[in-house]
């Protein structure tokens, strides 16, 4: 591995460390929050097109047609976002339903069981997540 290519892996990491860093500077001398975060979305979008289109370009360029296809690639990425938005989903739901179940059983201790399942209905998505990506990794190959 050259040093040319380890700096081209090297920008999307630095570059996304720059815009935190000037999102973090830009809130504390009293920008919008809001605008700031629209800030980091777009820097993640383009940073993520970048990484998204460079393979495409490089194995177009050497004729690899099987590298080209990219059909590998899209199964990791779809791998990786159904167990990643399904844990954010997952979170949300114990997260509201956790202090719930516990208020509900110091009032009533016997709600406990009732109070768990639905705790653990919330955990269930991410375990829903994780099984399709299992499914979207074992036809790779």
């Amino acid at each position: 591995m050259s040093v040319f290519d380890f700096l081209i892996m090297a920008l999307p990491v630095v570059f996304l460390i720059l815009s935190v860093l000037i999102a973090v500077k830009a809130v504390s001398h009293g920008r919008s929050r809001k605008r700031t975060m629209l800030m980091q979305l777009a820097s993640f979008a383009a940073v993520f097109a970048i990484c998204m289109i460079c393979p495409f370009a490089a194995s177009a360029a050497t004729g690899d047609a099987a590298a080209a296809s990219g059909s590998d690639g899209m199964a990791f990425i779809g791998a990786a976002a159904a167990t990643g938005l399904s844990c954010i989903g997952g979170g949300i739901a114990v997260g509201n339903a956790a202090p719930a179940a516990i208020g509900a059983t110091s009032e009533d201790p016997k709600a406990f069981g009732k109070a768990i399942i639905f705790v653990a209905l919330g955990e269930g998505i991410a375990l829903y997540g994780m099984l399709i990506s299992i499914m979207i990794l074992s036809k790779i190959g």
